[in-house]
């Protein structure tokens, strides 16, 4: 999908009207969209697309997902989530998989994000510089 100005400039538009108090409301987001609907401004098809990016795009930014190797404690757990809410903001939700194949070590992912220092990612990097 080929974007011209118009698009991108009313499709951001629309993302900063979508909050309240910083949070993304759905309930401005739903007008928004009707909104647009109802008026069909030109290329309001692509408007929409994009904005429904923008609204994902925001939505990962809200979303941490740490992975392990091993179940963490929960004294970590609540170490990790704080210093990632101090980085991103309070209404980061986190979710934490553990995910054996790391062998070691953690990935975390946040929007696109991505602090990976796992033994199996550093195995990977060795070996390829070999």
């Amino acid at each position: 999908m080929k974007l011209n100005k118009e698009i991108r400039q009313l499709s951001r538009k629309m993302l900063q009207a979508s909050f309240t108090d910083g949070q993304l409301d759905p309930g401005r987001i739903a007008s928004l969209v009707d909104s647009v609907i109802a008026e069909k401004p030109r290329n309001y098809i692509n408007v929409l697309k994009n904005y429904k990016r923008l609204l994902r795009l925001e939505v990962e930014k809200r979303h941490a997902t740490i992975e392990t190797a091993s179940e963490v404690d929960p004294a970590i757990r609540s170490e990790i989530v704080s210093n990632l809410k101090s980085k991103y903001g309070d209404d980061l939700a986190t979710e934490f998989h553990v995910d054996p194949q790391l062998l070691g070590g953690m990935r975390i992912r946040v929007g696109n994000d991505v602090w990976d220092g796992s033994v199996r990612n550093r195995l990977e990097r060795l070996q390829h510089e070999l």
